[in-house]
């Protein structure tokens, strides 16, 4: 089966990384078209040996021409289109190109769906929703549940190995100190990942460095606050990274203070041997396993509190890394591949 990929775009985020992880496991041949400038996901896309386009610089209907005549010159069989701007115009360019084989999955949705959203989800057979949550949203949205499948987000845990090599050569481009006890968050820097508590949390930790991952229109704000808390020579800004492997090899604890998160970056952590503390986690919720702990909600102390505990039991083992650990099977990148090649099949039932 020829499947054609659809996603709005191919830089960094989570959504690409699952494309990519997807793509490569799935028994089908499969092409990536990115609606934006390309970025590290498309390189590494390329590199496994997948064709990627790039339909950038249009909109609205010059978005789904562009699609039409992509999806006809390839003779695709399947059209699967990610994430929420792609959706619309993946599908629409699907059933104009005479595909009636077509699947989305939405990564993130908010607000109302509009009637445009409502009008281009029938012209598709099912929506993948990547969590519980979703599904739920699309459902208010007016989305038949028969229409809805739910499929996790996964990890490809062997991707994310500790390597104190790594570890190493991180911090010395860093400038993070080879014996500093490193506290780490990954994430867009916007207000919903709430990294400001991480920042005052950290400042109620004597000693520990804070290593943030990420870029985002919250990154001022939280310079500005690490200064009012006077631990700025104690947070380090990494920026955007294409994986964040290397970064999670430097930390000692991960910390994910976000309640309006799935928790993939807790499991990538925990993947790499690390302890980990989060406000959620939805594969952590009732399976708590080794160095995984959730914070207490409401409790501005929790965040604080778990920290110093989780770096006074880092100091115990001499800073020796946990096992790699998982969340089970259901967020495993395999599963995920094997999932969406059911939802394949059934389409053409």
């Amino acid at each position: 089966m020829r499947v054609l990929h659809v996603i709005s775009a191919l830089a960094e985020g989570g959504p690409e990384h699952q494309l990519r992880l997807l793509v490569r496991r799935l028994p089908h041949e499969s092409e990536v078209v990115t609606l934006s400038p390309p970025g590290a996901v498309a390189a590494a896309l390329r590199a496994g040996g997948t064709t990627v386009h790039e339909l950038t610089g249009r909109r609205g209907l010059g978005t789904v021409g562009g699609l039409r005549r992509l999806i006809r010159r390839g003779r695709f069989d399947l059209v699967h289109a990610h994430v929420h701007r792609a959706c619309v115009p993946g599908r629409f360019a699907a059933r104009l190109a005479g595909v009636p084989r077509v699947v989305a999955t939405e990564h993130h949705v908010a607000g109302d769906a509009g009637h445009l959203y409502l009008t281009a989800e029938r012209l598709g057979r099912l929506t993948i929703a990547a969590t519980p949550a979703i599904a739920q949203r699309l459902r208010e949205w007016g989305v038949p549940e028969q229409r809805i499948a739910v499929v996790p987000k996964a990890v490809a845990a062997d991707e994310f190995r500790f390597d104190p090599g790594v570890r190493a050569a991180v911090r010395t481009r860093l400038g993070i100190a080879p014996e500093a006890a490193v506290i780490g968050g990954v994430g867009r820097l916007e207000p919903g990942e709430r990294f400001d508590r991480l920042v005052r949390a950290v400042a109620e930790v004597p000693g520990a460095t804070l290593l943030l991952v990420g870029d985002g229109p919250a990154r001022d704000a939280l310079e500005k606050l690490a200064a009012i808390e006077g631990i700025t020579d104690r947070v380090v800004f990494a920026g955007a990274v294409a994986h964040a492997r290397e970064m999670l090899c430097a930390m000692d604890v991960y910390a994910s203070p976000s309640e309006e998160t799935f928790g993939l970056g807790v499991l990538e952590a925990v993947a790499a041997g690390l302890p980990a503390v989060y406000a959620h986690c939805e594969p952590f919720g009732a399976h708590p396993v080794e160095g995984v702990k959730r914070l207490t909600p409401h409790d501005r102390e929790s965040l604080p509190r778990a920290l110093r505990a989780e770096l006074l039991c880092c100091a115990e083992r001499r800073f020796r890394r946990l096992p790699a650990r998982t969340a089970g099977s259901r967020y495993d990148a395999d599963h995920l591949a094997e999932e969406v090649d059911q939802i394949y099949r059934r389409t053409a039932e």
